[in-house]
């Protein structure tokens, strides 16, 4: 993964694209009704359950819009919620919690899915070694946020770009030449540009586990789309020379076969591309 500065800059880059292009050149619903100087409160009110995530992030959201408005915390990022909870008041200058409303409602909508979802994920693991993964399938423009909720739902994360880590797919390893040379080229790659970057390797088959298992530096072999028996022999066949991925056919129904099979991580792109958002609303209070 990137690093901490890496990932704030990310999520700040977030907040000023998404005040950017809900507010423009002004919130006129506001300004027409509301007197700059009103001052209000409002809270976040749960209308689903599961669990909630992006607390932290509408912290950040309201003191972009504006520094002096005060949230109090009722509910914690990760913490499982249901219907009538509320999970924190925002109070201040009431047109600039109206400026920040959809922006914190929909990043936090989002997240918390993602977070529940992936809950639901390591729930299933549970009692294994087995951790759950996210990938690259996020919402473009949003991925620090989605990945920081994979987090919060007590996932982990995989690479956060292509910038961070290698990782040689079917179509990069056909593009190379094969699989031996691209491992090859990767390494001297690494050397001449002085960067110090793990190497996953996917294999669709075992004959491809085996040829990757004949080059050295690999930290990861990512076992694509294995039936469960091919899982456990490729498991077998790799040992501890490096670390197991599976990936493909990953839902709630194969996730414990697939943790059983013996492999360090399961990554699934579903944590990301396939939830639908958590009902929440921000109320005034009178």
């Amino acid at each position: 993964m990137i690093s901490e500065a890496k990932f704030q800059e990310e999520l700040k880059l977030i907040i000023t694209n998404g005040i950017r292009e809900d507010i423009g050149d002004g919130d006129y619903s506001s300004l027409a009704c509301i007197p700059t100087s009103a001052v209000g409160k409002a809270k976040l009110l749960v209308k689903d359950e599961g669990v909630i995530a992006g607390v932290e992030f509408a912290k950040m959201i309201f003191n972009h819009v504006d520094n002096s408005l005060i949230v109090k915390t009722f509910i914690q990022d990760g913490s499982k919620v249901k219907h009538g909870d509320v999970v924190f008041h925002v109070s201040g200058s009431s047109q600039s919690i109206l400026k920040a409303e959809r922006l914190v409602l929909n990043s936090m909508q989002r997240m918390s899915a993602i977070a529940t979802k992936t809950k639901k994920f390591v729930d299933l693991l549970e009692g294994t070694s087995t951790k759950i993964l996210d990938t690259r399938k996020t919402t473009p423009g949003f991925r620090a946020a989605e990945k920081w909720a994979v987090k919060i739902g007590g996932g982990e994360n995989h690479r956060f770009a292509l910038y961070d880590m290698i990782m040689l797919k079917d179509n990069h390893n056909d593009f190379a030449g094969g699989i031996t040379l691209a491992i090859a080229k990767t390494k001297k790659f690494l050397v001449e540009n002085n960067l110090d970057l793990k190497i996953i390797v996917e294999a669709r088959n075992l004959l491809e586990i085996k040829e990757i298992l004949e080059s050295d530096g690999v930290y990861r072999i990512l076992i694509d789309n294995f039936n469960f028996e091919d899982t456990k022999t490729a498991v077998q066949l790799i040992g501890k020379k490096c670390f197991t991925e599976s990936s493909g056919n990953i839902n709630e129904k194969t996730i414990r076969d697939y943790a059983n099979c013996g492999v360090n991580y399961i990554s699934s792109g579903a944590l990301t591309h396939s939830v639908y958002n958590m009902d929440l609303s921000l109320k005034a209070i009178e």
